[in-house]
């Protein structure tokens, strides 16, 4: 019994210490000042994903008609139905 009762003990003074310590670190973090810098607003999708993902997408769109490929006057939705069936 003894055992178990300064494990115990222990855990809660470790998780006591563990929360101060998250507490204080915290209180550090609010008093820091902001590192970001905004004009107020919103970045435009390309500044956001960066040249290269909205060329990627880009080609993705366009793959189809450059290489030929119809669904034949279908819609994605009606192609996937139709497999359920």
């Amino acid at each position: 019994m003894r055992k178990t009762r300064k494990s115990t003990s222990r855990s809660r003074k470790a998780k006591a210490t563990s929360e101060e310590t998250y507490e204080q670190a915290m209180w550090r973090a609010l008093g820091r000042k902001p590192f970001l810098r905004s004009d107020g607003r919103y970045l435009t999708r390309e500044e956001a994903q960066g040249p290269s993902a909205v060329d990627a997408a880009e080609r993705l769109a366009s793959f189809g008609n450059r290489h030929g490929l119809s669904l034949g006057g279908l819609k994605v939705k009606d192609l996937i139905n139709k497999g359920r069936r």
